[in-house]
């Protein structure tokens, strides 16, 4: 997953530039970040401080690697459902 140039300070403090008064426009020009960023930014994480930030990231590293975890489980339990329900006749060509 690629990361975001700026820290959770430096998005949180383009945040907190544009709630102060000047355009969106402005700030992301000022920034170097497209609009879209800037919303994207603003809706993940517009209500939250730094401390939650980085809980959050914490908790959706965690996830990843509960999804990755669980994903292998479930391979290694369909593996050898898939073999054993194969009927294996000798003789027979493959």
């Amino acid at each position: 997953m690629k990361r975001s140039r700026f820290s959770e300070e430096q998005i949180f403090s383009i945040l907190r530039e544009q709630e102060s008064g000047p355009k969106t426009a402005d700030v992301c020009r000022r920034n170097d970040i497209s609009e879209t960023t800037f919303y994207k930014y603003k809706a993940k994480l517009g209500g939250m401080g730094v401390s939650d930030a980085r809980k959050l990231e914490a908790l959706e590293d965690e996830n990843a690697k509960l999804k990755k975890f669980l994903a292998e489980a479930m391979l290694e339990y369909v593996m050898p459902k898939d073999v054993a329900s194969k009927k294996l006749t000798p003789g027979a060509r493959r």
